[in-house]
């Protein structure tokens, strides 16, 4: 098994090579080989597009337990100032996807030489942040020839203490859905704004009006946010835009105020292309299931508040979105927040810098955890 200090290695070496979705070819290639140096004659190791399945057979099987990392970064310029940071300019690990893996190798690592009653499989999953591994990788042949019976996840959470681990039966993560705006209008000169056909100001309205779904179209018992997080328009001062582009998410508690924000975004849509006599084109991006924690996140709840070594809270549910739901979906499972104590700057930040001391925690954890589940099986 990884010691401490392997452990800290391994992440500074995984967080300097970010990779975007489906890019990830040297993170690929770093995590099969330190797969390879386990050596370990009950392990099978196939690897689906850049994800990796590992395949721990049991010496005993009853079950087949499946644990899921994520492997790729976001396309953000790192600016910690760490001694080891992103060597791919413009890449980040910036979610905590080096942390992610490197607590899965360590305990993958574990297994390699203590080998396990029931089969394990480890799912280093390509594309959380775009555009969407989980949901492929699910239907892949290769996975559905070795389907676990169930599934578990982790998440690191900045605003949690290290040693601390929480979730929550039922919803954890919000339906999530990206989309683009394109508008396409006239350009012209600033002095003769009648000869054109502005898109600045088709695009603010748009953006204006899309705020009004939330508040008057969704129950207030229900909950819903839209972001528009991205515009791009214009060349110069005195030249009036011919298009603008926007980006934005929608995150949901329910499938049904999903499906009707998105509704209400194309009737948005078709009205200022009305309005403005212009063209307006509604482009959907990644759209990711919520995480619904199945009733065996009961079973990891109660061996986590028995634990001496992490301290458990229930979770609140939260607005984020994770492509892990697509698995949830067809098999049962749960996914649980890790604390980082990394407060000052959360996930998605450029200078976020997560409490490496969380790491053992975590693996130390998950293997009492999973020899707890498969004595349960005996």
């Amino acid at each position: 098994m990884y010691d401490k200090e392997q452990m800290r290695e391994t992440r500074r070496t995984l967080h300097k090579i970010p990779e975007l979705g489906f890019e990830e070819v040297k993170t690929q290639r770093f995590l099969l080989d330190a797969i390879a140096k386990m050596d370990s004659d009950y392990l099978t190791v196939e690897t689906w597009r850049t994800g990796i399945l590992v395949l721990v057979r049991g010496s005993n099987a009853g079950q087949t337990i499946g644990y899921r990392t994520d492997i790729d970064g976001l396309p953000m310029e790192e600016e910690t100032g760490l001694p080891f940071a992103s060597e791919h300019e413009g890449r980040m690990h910036a979610c905590g996807h080096d942390f992610h893996m490197t607590i899965a190798l360590s305990v993958l690592s574990y297994y390699a030489k203590h080998q396990p009653k029931d089969h394990l499989l480890f799912v280093f999953q390509p594309a959380e942040e775009g555009p969407g591994g989980a949901e492929p990788m699910l239907h892949s042949e290769l996975f559905q020839q070795n389907a676990p019976d169930w599934m578990f996840a982790l998440h690191i959470a900045p605003n949690y203490p290290v040693g601390t681990v929480a979730t929550r039966p039922g919803l954890l993560f919000a339906n999530t859905a990206e989309f683009m705006v394109h508008l396409r209008g006239r350009g012209g000169h600033a002095a003769y704004p009648h000869l054109a056909n502005d898109m600045v100001v088709a695009a603010s309205h748009f953006v204006t009006q899309i705020q009004s779904v939330v508040a008057r179209r969704i129950d207030p018992l229900d909950s819903a946010v839209i972001t528009i997080g991205k515009i791009e328009s214009g060349k110069k001062e005195n030249i009036i835009a011919e298009k603008a582009d926007t980006e934005g998410t929608i995150r949901t508690l329910s499938q049904e105020a999903m499906s009707l924000v998105q509704d209400h975004v194309k009737k948005i849509a078709a009205g200022i292309a009305e309005s403005f006599d212009c063209e307006v084109e509604v482009e959907w991006g990644s759209q990711y299931k919520q995480v619904w924690n199945s009733e065996k996140v009961e079973s990891f709840i109660a061996f986590s508040e028995w634990s001496t070594d992490v301290n458990f809270e229930p979770s609140e549910m939260a607005m984020t979105g994770e492509d892990f739901g697509f698995f949830l979906d067809k098999i049962p499972g749960f996914m649980f927040w890790l604390g980082v104590d990394s407060q000052d700057h959360g996930l998605h930040d450029t200078k976020v810098n997560p409490n490496e001391e969380a790491i053992p925690v975590a693996v130390h954890h998950l293997i009492d955890y999973i020899d707890h589940e498969m004595e349960k099986e005996t």
